[in-house]
Formats: C-alpha cells, structure tokens, sequence
C-alpha cells in the first residue's frame, strides 16, 4: 500500500483515469474484459485509477463486487496507485474500506451516503469514521447529499492524517476556493464534475490543478492531449477541443439521465472491449446514439 502522504503527492498533478467497470450478458462482473481494458489504459500515463467509483456505476454494485474490482485492478495496474470507490451508509462504508485495504487498494474515494439529507456534523461524523476505519488515504467526494464546508474539512484534516485529497462534484465554486485556500497544500484537490474537461479551467482558477476524466476510457490520446494543454495553461488547444470534441460529447450525453455513464460505456464498447451493459437504473444508448458516438470517436481519432 502506497502511504497516505505519498498518494497524495502522486496524485496532485496527474491525470486521473475513471474505469468502467465491466459486467458480461448475465449481468455479472467481467474480471477478464475490464482486465483488458485496464491493460489498455494503463499503457498510457496517469496518475492512478478511481476503480467501482461514479463511472464505474458504484451505485449498481455489490461490496463484495468492488472487492473483486480492486483485486483484479490490483493485478495489472503495475505502479499506478488504484483508488477505489467506497460509499453507502457509515457501517456500510467503514467495511468497504477495510475489505478494499486488503484486497490490496491504496486509497479510497468517500462517494456520497445516498438517499437521505443529513446535518453538517453528521456528513462529518461520517468521513470521521471511514478515515478511522482504514490506513488508506481517503479522498473526500463533495457531491449531491454529502457536501463540507472547508471549515469542516479544515478539522476533519486535523484529526484525521490519512484524509488526503478533496474531489468536487458540486460545482460550487466558492466551496471549492474556501478549501483551496483553507487548506493549501495540506489536501490534494481533484476536480469531479460530469465530463470534468468542460470545467477544467474554471476550476484551475479556483485552485484545483487537476481532475479525473471519464473519456480516458475511450479516448486516451484526446484526453491526455487536453490535460497537457489545461497543465501548461494552453487555453487556445482547450477551447478547440472543447469544439470539436467536449462539447459534441456532451450534447449525446444530455439526451439523457445517467448518459454520463452510458455514453462512456459505449465509447468503450466501440473500441473493442467488452464492457458490457450498464446496470438499472441506468439506460444504454440507442442505436442512433451509438452511432453519434462512433462518429465523434472516428474523428477524434
């Protein structure tokens, strides 16, 4: 296991990949096909992998199905450091965090508790106890129901040495400079908003130097090709990518709820991995949209 501190320095900077994961026609996970894929990716250079986290659907999958996810990472992720999705209720997530330590993860990303609104001091309590529960780093996802202030994260990093990282999914720019400013270099700061590239450079601005990308899975050339642009300030290169490629993406992704994870995984699809369906509640895309996809992935390539 990578230390804490050292993961959080790894993954100031980098690009970090955001893996489908793979399930077959019975609607199992696929161990072999997301091997293939991870295989794939990993040929290109990241940060890490954020394995079973929102891309990954999550949501859809069983504890001991995120076990399985990390082992299978685990095995030819190499040296990148493979970060694992972690989320439900407190005992739910305390567990998880524990099963994915020894299934041989090096951190965690705390997804939202789901369903219920719950007060600040419990969002906290709750972030509180995962960190406790694991020697992991723990990187803390601001979005939907579980949203900190940096007045609260501020403490909860205080008392708590293994929370290294802030991701946000809120969009909630103030937010986001209130910890950037209140924590400086204590936390490491992931940008996570739905196709994060179309973010990016407000983002940077408020402090948060780097993000995850969803369209690595399928597009790993054109996604490392914007992260270097956005890295070295290259705004010209962002915005003509953001043209003919972001912006086209986003409009097949808007069709629908939870196309941000469909379209994804039938980009994947279209280059040759068996990913499989995504998991109810979540769609796939139609015929017609599949198409869309192909033709935007043809010319990105």
């Amino acid at each position: 296991m990578i230390a804490p501190n050292d993961l959080r320095e790894i993954i100031r900077n980098g690009l970090l990949s955001f893996p489908v994961t793979s399930f077959d026609a019975e609607d199992r996970f696929a161990a072999k096909p997301f091997s293939a894929h991870l295989e794939w990716l990993s040929s290109y250079p990241v940060a890490g992998l954020i394995v079973a986290g929102g891309t990954g659907e999550l949501f859809s999958l069983t504890p001991g199905e995120v076990v399985d996810v990390v082992k299978t990472a685990r095995a030819v992720s190499g040296d990148a450091p493979v970060i694992a999705g972690c989320g439900y209720g407190t005992r739910i997530a305390c567990d998880m965090a524990k099963e994915i330590e020894k299934a041989g993860g090096d951190g965690i990303l705390l997804l939202p508790h789901y369903l219920t609104e719950a007060p600040a001091e419990g969002i906290a309590a709750r972030v509180r106890a995962v960190c406790k529960s694991t020697n992991m780093g723990v990187i803390v996802y601001n979005r939907g129901q579980a949203r900190v202030s940096a007045e609260q994260l501020a403490q909860l990093a205080d008392e708590c040495p293994n929370l290294i990282g802030f991701k946000d999914g809120t969009g909630d720019i103030d937010t986001v400079r209130r910890v950037t400013v209140a924590l400086g270099d204590r936390l490491s700061y992931i940008g996570g908003m739905p196709t994060h590239e179309l973010f990016a450079q407000a983002y940077r601005g408020a402090g948060m130097p780097t993000y995850s990308s969803a369209v690595f899975n399928f597009v790993p050339e054109t996604a490392l090709k914007f992260h270097a642009a956005f890295t070295a300030g290259d705004d010209a290169t962002c915005e003509q990518l953001l043209r003919d490629f972001y912006y086209p993406f986003a409009r097949i992704r808007d069709r629908k709820a939870g196309y941000a994870v469909s379209a994804i995984k039938a980009g994947v699809r279209l280059r040759g991995f068996e990913a499989g369906p995504v998991r109810a509640p979540l769609v796939d895309l139609t015929e017609e949209e599949v198409e869309m996809m192909r033709e935007l992935i043809a010319s990105a390539n």
